[in-house]
């Protein structure tokens, strides 16, 4: 491509990210027929417009400080975010008690409870609340508080307090981004609070991240892996990997090309 078309190729540069929720350099040049040292001056002009952020080797959509609209990440790494979501919901036995906190993997995960039996289910996320207040098998409970409109959660701390009256089995989380340590990252201190507040209070925990959140540098931590017993991903780099091992942390890794998952 000439400079002409420079506009051209960074806005499929963009697309191809939020399609597929990262990005390579290798990948971005072959699909594109130029050199990785275009690509890499490419994904440098993206980030500096906030429309992409830099990981190792590639990038993926949205800044370090500001994340994408609720809409348009629920159309981000689709297959990838359905798989995860039947594996994490294969580790809940039928009977449990759950948090499911916001989020467009936790609710991936809430669609494959759909047809489970004798499971109560508090959440903070009013999506999932769409998806299983009607289902037979299921007992739904809202946590109270105030309703933030760009993506439904209820946040706050008469949210948290709510949560604190209950003690559940399992803990079904997502999270904006995961460092190579393991920490588990977002964007919002009121949604971190109550992400924190549902770990303390679930005596499992099921960490659910797709590989477009690697690397991905958004600021507030909401743990570390001595949080989680579980991460359900479709991509365990071997440093998180590694990280994981030494913790004690179990990792369901899915193929959503394949559609299996392997259990380490």
């Amino acid at each position: 491509m000439s400079d002409a078309d420079v506009p051209t190729r960074h806005a499929r540069i963009v697309d191809l990210a939020r399609q597929a929720g990262r990005v390579s350099v290798e990948g971005l040049a072959d699909t594109l027929g130029v050199t990785p040292q275009t690509i890499r001056k490419d994904l440098t002009s993206l980030e500096r417009r906030a429309l992409l952020t830099r990981v190792h080797g590639g990038a993926v959509p949205g800044s370090g400080t500001d994340n994408l609209a609720y809409a348009e990440r629920r159309g981000i790494a689709v297959a990838a975010k359905s798989a995860i979501g039947a594996a994490a919901a294969a580790l809940v036995p039928d009977g449990a008690s759950l948090f499911i906190n916001i989020g467009t993997t936790t609710e991936a995960i809430a669609r494959h409870l759909v047809d489970r039996t004798r499971l109560m289910v508090i959440t903070n996320n009013l999506n999932v609340v769409d998806i299983l207040a009607d289902r037979p098998g299921i007992a739904v409970i809202a946590a109270g508080g105030r309703v933030r409109p760009s993506d439904r959660a209820v946040t706050g701390g008469i949210a948290m307090d709510f949560i604190r009256g209950f003690k559940v089995d399992i803990a079904l989380i997502g999270a904006s981004g995961i460092e190579a340590n393991g920490d588990f990252l977002d964007y919002d201190v009121d949604e971190v609070r109550v992400s924190q507040t549902i770990i303390h209070n679930a005596r499992q925990v099921i960490l659910a991240i797709d590989a477009s959140k690697l690397d991905r540098p958004a600021p507030v931590r909401i743990g570390t892996l001595d949080d989680i017993d579980w991460l359900v991903t479709d991509r365990a780099p071997p440093a998180l990997r590694a990280a994981c091992v030494a913790a004690g942390v179990r990792i369901a890794e899915t193929d959503a090309d394949r559609g299996g998952t392997a259990a380490a």
